[in-house]
């Protein structure tokens, strides 16, 4: 099975991209969770006299090496394509595993807004897990067995029904992404049903889509509030235990994320009597 889903699809540098990925992320979630721990016999964060070095920039380093490796290596040469996959994979980890820090510019690691960072890792293994499955993006139809390609035109499709098909689900993919379904727009991008689904129900209380269609007093507005109060809360409570798991607890509480959370929850409790969203 091996061999014939990655060897023979050309799939094997993105699999050394996903383990090497995979093993990063978990040992540096164990790093970080010892040293915060305190743990006597484990190494420290690394300090330069006052100045905090976060892994994230071993991360864009190991990148950039990995992708200038690709880039320069000849064809036929697959060992050295393979461990610059790999060596990709250690990076992109490293700097995902600190995406909160790099989106809020600040160190957010351990704080709820922190719970971005593996957010962006879940996205990511999922989006790769499904390319080596041999799931494809819309727009690619098929592989070409002799060179592990994909194609992207199918021959036996109308060039101009084929390119409506495309713009359509595209079009409906971002319509879902701008609704604040992320998971539900990205997975479309490979089971187009998705998009179709989530770019007809109503969007999420505080996604652009909202912002731009629906009044705070509309019968649209009040139906997402019930929908994530009552469907999506629960699903965010799982999510919360399954990362707190595997990446630790994020209970650090800053001042400015305590003032914003007595805000939302007091325009909650004026827009919609029910439960109180999860905090974490």
């Amino acid at each position: 099975m091996f061999a014939h889903r990655i060897l023979d699809t050309g799939r094997l540098p993105l699999f050394c991209f996903f383990v090497a990925f995979i093993v990063t992320f978990v040992l540096t979630r164990v790093n970080v969770r010892l040293i915060r721990a305190n743990v006597g016999w484990w190494f420290r964060n690394l300090q330069t006299g006052d100045l905090h070095i976060h892994h994230v920039v071993f991360g864009v380093v190991l990148m950039l090496v990995g992708g200038v490796t690709s880039f320069a290596t000849p064809d036929g040469y697959d060992a050295p394509y393979v461990v610059a996959a790999s060596v990709f994979g250690i990076g992109s980890a490293l700097v995902l595993d600190e995406f909160a820090l790099i989106l809020h510019l600040r160190d957010v690691y351990w704080a709820e807004e922190g719970r971005a960072s593996v957010d962006a890792v879940f996205v990511a293994l999922a989006l790769t897990g499904l390319l080596l499955l041999g799931a494809r993006p819309v727009g690619f139809t098929g592989v070409e067995e002799d060179s592990g390609k994909e194609s992207l035109l199918n021959p036996l499709i109308p060039p101009s029904i084929y390119l409506l098909s495309l713009v359509v689900n595209l079009s409906l993919a971002v319509v879902t992404l701008l609704k604040g379904k992320i998971w539900t727009g990205l997975i479309g991008l490979f089971v187009p049903l998705f998009v179709y689904v989530g770019a007809v129900r109503v969007a999420r209380p505080g996604s652009p889509w909202a912002r731009w269609h629906y009044q705070p007093d509309s019968r649209r507005y009040r139906r997402a509030l019930h929908r994530e109060v009552r469907f999506r809360y629960p699903l965010i409570r799982g999510k919360i235990w399954v990362q707190e798991v595997i990446a630790g607890r994020h209970d650090l509480i800053l001042a400015d994320h305590l003032q914003r959370q007595r805000t939302r929850l007091r325009d909650e409790r004026k827009s919609i009597s029910g439960p109180r969203p999860p905090t974490g």
